[in-house]
């Protein structure tokens, strides 16, 4: 007879059997409203998840294995709401608002296997909760307000293996318990508020392979305190305070991923690993370590990683004996100063080594590591490189030597490289670059050297891609930069052409490992392919002629030879006659003075395109670095800004004199106008310094461009703003005296005339500089219409144009440059008439006529004298008319027009 214990379990499963069978009779598909659902042979999933549900769904089948009610807004679980989901295995309840989950809420659930409780309010483990599900085999709780795991809290959970406590309030390891938790291979305690680990924490968790202890504010651990974890194969403890290395890692006999870094570790002891002998990889960077013992990673045959990074304090290279595994070594941010010449026998698999932002100043040779496939040495002493250095590196494919001190290349220092397809040698100090072994280079990175000028040969680098050269120079044996057929035609690719190249750089700043990738699988480039080379040539980085066409060089000549001709006429009409020097008049001359330097500038250029016609980039790089470039440029924006500054003082002069009713031409005047110029001078001197230093030497015209670094942009728009006061000011001024004519205020014609005159002068100069002042603001927006030949063209045409206008100006249409030039004439034949007369004197001494020639010599002096006289008196004349308060011969000492130009 069957014993009652048993016969009630039957009659149970039949009950159960039965209750099953008389729910298939039923639609398996069956859904709650608003919930999405799947069928899964005879079991149904069921997805209610993120719906702002308050409450469990009604009409959840029997048959359903897998619920989301994840993302809601559920505050309780009912006791034994869930009871009748015998076949459930994966529950997911987080991101909902439980505080409190009751005793009964899971019973029922004997097949449950996945329990999802994060981002919860819970302040407590639920064990009434958890006691039966025996099934369990994944826990979450993370993301909880739990700060403290009572003993017993996972006593029913024998088989649980995966268990998520991090993101709480804990401030010590719950060792009770876990004490029972027998089967649990991975655990995470991060983000917690843990400080210590006591001896023996995990003492009955042999099965543990993972364990998370990041994120906390640990600083101090027993030396037993791993004891236990025989298991253990990965331990993270980054992200905490710790100060000792922590010896009890020892007892971490399977231990394989080590994770240490970010700490407050200052030293690592000798044999610190000794007890680790399976250790794949360390991580040990951002700790201030001081001191590490050369036998701190002795004797680990496994190990393949290796990571000191952010060590600042080790100044020795490690001793690696009997670490022969290992792949990949990073040790930067130190004071390493030198390698041990054994550093490759030690490590005949290292596959990388990355040693930057350390102290090294020499490389001794490598040719052990035969495997190495990427160096990396940036931002080290490094100073030359010899030619057994990499010797034998048959898989070497990347080496980067950026930002060190390399002056000195052998030139076959890179001759036994046959894989390298990456050379970085960015901002060293390199004079020349040895090509040889450098065939099947696709990368190559040279800008920063800028001793390196001579052109590099195509055909030596036949797979290059992607290239970054000190000058763009460089790049037009590299880029299609097509010579023109014809010389009358641009010689340069459009301006639009140059901007699609310009963006293609900036649009495709490559992923190296995904470049990587790809030419694995293209160990053969194509014989023509697109190499990408910046900086890109251009109109301001010409690679044949700095002028890009015949009218522009054209313009330039007849710019330059007018301005130097013009304003030296100027300059000798005024300062070498014998007529009164008024104020404006100083202006005048002053202002050719500095035209002049403008003319200069020109033809400096204007030069230069003539001595490297053709073969412009051959000495572009040369001319672009020289100080005869940085003084060219210098000498134009000072002459261009003093220019402006003159003009704007001539204006106020001018305004100040007719608004008085006089001409202000007195001592005292020309005296504070002296002063006032000078101001303009040293104004224009002090904002032409500030880019002496880099700025002029950003283009071939050594200008400051607005397409090169922030600050020239930012000088060239305060330039234009500064400028456009200057001629706003000036506008405001002469618009005021031009309205003065129609009330009849100036009362004379040699008033009106010379305003009239300035008014035409200040609209000619204005409308020069509309396009000036445009182009710079669109090169600020960076507007697509505006293109570098246009840019080019404006500046090398429009910008020096009044300095030739303005002369012209003067020389055609003022009446006083023709009388001045009338009294220089005057004089000059005087003094001719003079110097004859004293050498027919002097030859005349013992002559029979030596008193007839002695009387004429006496008369021409008396002649000459008497003109000389004549002049002061006018002068003095003048001058005592202006006392009296009567009107001065205009005609005699005022031009009849107005002669000072507005710009």
């Amino acid at each position: 007879m069957p014993h009652p214990r048993q016969l009630l379990i039957s009659v149970l499963l039949v009950v159960t059997v039965c209750g099953a069978i008389s729910q298939m009779g039923a639609p398996v598909g069956d859904c709650p409203s608003r919930c999405h659902c799947e069928e899964d042979g005879m079991l149904q999933r069921v997805d209610c998840s993120d719906l702002g549900l308050m409450e469990l769904p009604a009409n959840l089948s029997v048959f359903t294995s897998y619920l989301d009610l994840s993302m809601n807004n559920l505050t309780v679980i009912p006791p034994s709401a869930l009871s009748n989901l015998h076949f459930l295995e994966e529950l997911r309840l987080a991101g909902n608002d439980l505080t409190h989950i009751p005793k009964a809420a899971f019973s029922g659930l004997f097949n449950l296997k996945v329990l999802m409780l994060q981002n919860n309010q819970l302040r407590q483990v639920p064990d009434e909760a958890l006691q039966n599900l025996r099934n369990l085999q994944s826990l979450r709780l993370d993301a909880n307000h739990i700060s403290s795991v009572p003993q017993g809290s996972f006593s029913g959970l024998l088989s649980l293996r995966h268990l998520w406590l991090d993101d709480n309030a804990l401030t010590e390891v719950p060792a009770d318990a876990l004490a029972s938790l027998s089967s649990l291979q991975a655990m995470t305690l991060a983000l917690n508020r843990i400080t210590h680990i006591p001896d023996r924490a995990f003492r009955n968790l042999s099965s543990l392979v993972v364990l998370h202890l990041n994120n906390n504010r640990i600083r101090s651990m027993g030396t037993q305190c791993f004891n236990g974890l025989q298991s253990l194969e990965t331990l993270d403890l980054n992200y905490n305070n710790l100060e000792e290395f922590p010896v009890a890692i020892r007892s971490l006999s399977n231990l394989k991923e080590l994770g240490f870094h970010s700490n407050n570790i200052k030293s690592i002891p000798e044999h610190a690993f000794t007890g680790n002998p399976s250790l794949l990889t360390i991580f040990f960077y951002d700790n201030p370590i001081q001191y590490v013992d050369r036998s701190a990673f002795q004797h680990l045959p496994e190990l393949r990683t290796l990571s000191l990074n952010g060590a600042a304090e080790i100044t020795e290279f490690p001793d690696l004996a009997g670490t022969q595994s290992l792949e990949s070594l990073t040790i930067t941010g130190a004071r390493i100063t030198s390698l041990p010449t054994t550093v490759c026998d030690q490590l005949p698999n290292l596959l990388v080594l990355d040693l930057s932002y350390n102290k090294i100043q020499f490389i001794p040779t490598l040719s052990g590591c035969e495997k190495i496939q990427k160096i990396d040495l940036h931002h080290n002493e490094i100073e030359e490189l010899h030619a057994g250095t990499f010797q034998g590196l048959a898989s070497l494919r990347t080496l980067d030597l950026a930002w060190n001190k390399l002056s000195f290349l052998d030139p076959f220092c890179f001759s036994s490289l046959p894989a390298l397809i990456k050379l970085d040698l960015t901002s060293n100090r390199l004079s020349s670059m040895p090509l040889s072994g450098l065939h099947g280079l696709t990368h190559l990175k040279l800008a920063g050297n800028e001793d390196l000028r001579e052109l590099l040969s195509a055909e030596s680098l036949p797979k290059l891609r992607v290239m970054e050269l000190p000058y763009a120079f460089q790049c037009c044996a590299f880029v299609s930069c097509e010579k023109t057929s014809s010389p009358w035609d641009r010689e340069d690719n459009s301006g639009k052409d140059d901007f699609g190249r310009r963006e293609a750089i900036m649009s495709n700043q490559e992923d190296h490992e995904l470049e990587d990738f790809l030419l694995d699988f293209d160990d053969e480039p194509k014989s023509h392919h697109t190499v990408q080379c910046s900086p890109v040539p251009g109109p301001f980085r010409p690679c044949y002629h700095l002028f890009g066409s015949w009218l522009t060089r054209g313009g330039v000549w007849v710019i330059a030879s007018l301005s130097l001709v013009c304003n030296t006429l100027v300059m000798v009409s005024i300062f070498l006659s014998l007529s009164f020097l008024s104020p404006a008049k100083l202006l005048i001359g002053l202002l050719a003075l500095v035209n002049i330097l403008m003319g200069l500038w020109s033809a400096t250029l204007a030069v230069v395109d003539a001595l490297t016609f053709g073969s412009f980039a051959r000495y572009g790089a040369s001319w672009e670095s020289s100080a005869g470039c940085r003084l060219t440029g210098f000498v134009s924006v000072f002459a261009s800004e003093t220019s402006i500054f003159l003009l704007t003082v001539a204006a106020l002069e001018r305004g100040l004199s007719i608004r008085r009713g006089k001409a202000a031409e007195g001592k005292t005047s020309t005296g504070t106008v002296r002063l006032v110029a000078a101001l303009c001078f040293l104004l224009g001197l002090a904002i032409t310094l500030l880019p002496l230093l880099g700025d002029y030497g950003v283009s071939s015209i050594c200008l400051p461009m607005p397409y090169a670094e922030p600050s020239s942009m930012g000088f060239m728009v305060a330039l234009v703003l500064v400028n456009s006061l200057c001629y706003l000011i000036m506008t405001v001024t002469y618009t005021r005296l031009y309205c003065s004519l129609e009330k009849g205020e100036p009362d004379n014609l040699w008033d009106c005339s010379m305003i009239r005159h300035v008014a035409w002068l200040l609209f000619a100069n204005c409308l020069l500089y509309f396009p000036v002042a445009f182009l710079s603001f669109s090169s600020l927006l960076r507007l697509p219409s505006v293109g570098p030949e246009v840019v080019k063209s404006v500046l090398l045409l429009v910008v020096p144009l009044p300095a030739c206008l303005n002369p012209l100006f003067y020389v055609l249409f003022n009446p006083h440059f023709r009388e001045d030039l009338g009294l220089l004439r005057q004089r000059t034949l005087g003094t001719l008439r003079l110097s004859r007369a004293r050498r027919l004197s002097l030859a005349s001494l013992d002559s029979e006529d030596a008193e007839k020639q002695s009387c004429d010599s006496t008369q021409a002096l008396v002649t000459f004298g008497t003109s000389e006289e004549e002049e002061e008196s006018r002068g003095k004349g003048a001058e005592q008319s202006r006392g009296a308060g009567q009107q001065p011969n205009t005609e005699a000492h005022h031009p009849p027009v107005a002669f000072i130009p507005c710009r």
